[in-house]
């Protein structure tokens, strides 16, 4: 998430943070530096010349100057800043009203609508244990009422019965009908999209919006678009008036302009974030949080809570038992596999952690991907139980087998039974209470990777 920008402002604070001492001049390029970055990142023109207007008052006073650790002071201006822009604090949905309530979703299409859509009722059945109709109202696209549909009854949601030929006007009074009968809490209507903007799409959404009287009308928008998002937004706005934004695709969006351009341009809070094409790859956007990614200082809050979701904590406490006792076994490996899966892989997981820029390239001249997880996963499922349980006993003619089993080269089972000496080296230092170093991975276990 935002990886280019991150990279980019890390070199620049790193240069800061070297001086001994900052002058007015030296912190005037670091700013012009910072400016760039934005710029290049895609960031409105407007919102990149606010930020630096705002930031140098503060970044050249005597202050900061006199500073023993100017830099550091620097990175937190430019943090404050940030979250500033980005929204100051996160801002839940608005479910205060009069059950059935109503929420319209509209953009462009191939912005994410649909599966946006149906990510929001999961979440707001979980979080807040309200029962959620879904509604599509896209009678034009190919398959875009069976496309809600689908992913209704894949994640056990109710969806609002097609009806061959209907037009949106009529699916909308039959859905508010139906809603009071079902007592759904909350209808999610899906509207139609269009390539670019037009007059018959705008017409349509503000008939419904009459009709609906929706708690929030909520823009999808993609962001790997950029400023052609931010532009959309303030269109939707002026016609529609919105309330509020989901961004989509932001996992893969390297620059991070529409995210750090939205809020500022359009004043409308972004609610939430499209992470990932899992129905629970849908977050709260938190603009301290987020800030605290673009500048690369990881975001443990949420790595914490995406682990009490996802990992199941009576393994956690038997696997930590068995490490106490300088117990590690295959099985051990394959259970911290899998709970590394289900927080999205390495990628997942690094992105959330502090400093990881030099692990990410490590990794990466390592050639490390998600590929390697599952390779891993389906060599140890292919062992039988006592080779699990002692590794030292698969000699070459079981290697073999293994690797036929597991439908992978045989040198990939040597990679992984070299990672996992490495890996209970580590964890038996570790049970003897021997420091491990921290801040990067080991290039012993690098090494073994390649």
């Amino acid at each position: 998430m935002f990886d280019n920008l991150t990279n980019k402002l890390e070199n620049i604070f790193s240069k800061l943070k070297s001086a001994p001492s900052l002058n007015e001049e030296q912190v005037d390029s670091g700013l012009k530096q910072i400016r760039q970055a934005l710029l290049e990142a895609d960031v409105a023109l407007s919102v990149a010349k606010e930020f630096i207007k705002n930031i140098k008052p503060k970044a050249i006073g005597r202050e900061i100057i006199r500073s023993t650790s100017p830099g550091q002071m620097i990175v937190k201006i430019v943090y404050d800043e940030l979250v500033s822009i980005l929204g100051s604090k996160n801002e839940e949905l608005n479910l205060k009203a009069v059950p059935p309530i109503s929420l319209l979703l509209v953009g462009l299409q191939g912005s994410g609508k649909t599966t946006s859509a149906a990510k929001l009722a999961k979440l707001i059945e979980k979080n807040f244990k309200k029962k959620v109709m879904l509604v599509s109202l896209d009678v034009y696209r190919p398959a875009a009422q069976e496309q809600l549909k689908l992913l209704a009854e894949k994640n056990n949601i109710f969806n609002l019965p097609i009806v061959d030929k209907q037009q949106p006007i009529d699916i909308t009074k039959r859905a508010l009908n139906a809603a009071n009968l079902n007592g759904s809490d909350v209808i999610i209507f899906d509207t139609a999209g269009r390539t670019q903007i037009d007059l018959p799409m705008m017409s349509e959404i503000k008939q419904v919006k009459e009709i609906i009287n929706p708690a929030e009308t909520i823009l999808v928008a993609d962001s790997l678009t950029g400023q052609i998002a931010v532009n959309v937004a303030k269109e939707f706005d002026t016609a529609v008036s919105l309330s509020s934004i989901i961004l989509t695709r932001v996992d893969g969006d390297g620059r991070g302009g529409a995210a750090l351009s939205m809020r500022h341009v359009t004043g409308k809070p972004i609610k939430y974030i499209g992470v990932g094409e899992k129905i629970s790859d849908f977050e709260l956007f938190y603009p301290d949080r987020i800030a605290k990614r673009i500048l690369g200082m990881g975001d443990v809050v949420s790595l914490v809570e995406k682990a009490s979701q996802d990992i199941d904590e009576e393994k956690i406490k038997k696997t930590e038992e068995e490490l106490k006792k300088g117990v590690f076994t295959m099985d051990i490996y394959l259970s911290q596999l899998r709970q590394m899966k289900k927080m999205g892989g390495m990628e997942g997981v690094m992105s959330l952690l502090p400093g990881v820029s030099k692990m990410k390239a490590q990794m990466d001249n390592a050639s490390v991907d998600e590929k390697m997880l599952v390779e891993n996963e389906a060599a140890i499922l292919s062992m039988t139980k006592k080779e699990k349980v002692n590794p030292k006993i698969i000699s070459g003619s079981r290697r073999k087998r293994i690797s036929q089993g597991a439908g992978v080269d045989v040198s990939k089972i040597n990679k992984l039974l070299k990672q996992f000496k490495m890996m209970s080296d580590m964890m038996k230092k570790m049970s003897q209470g021997k420091k491990i170093p921290s801040g990067t991975i080991p290039d012993e276990i690098i090494n073994q990777l390649k």
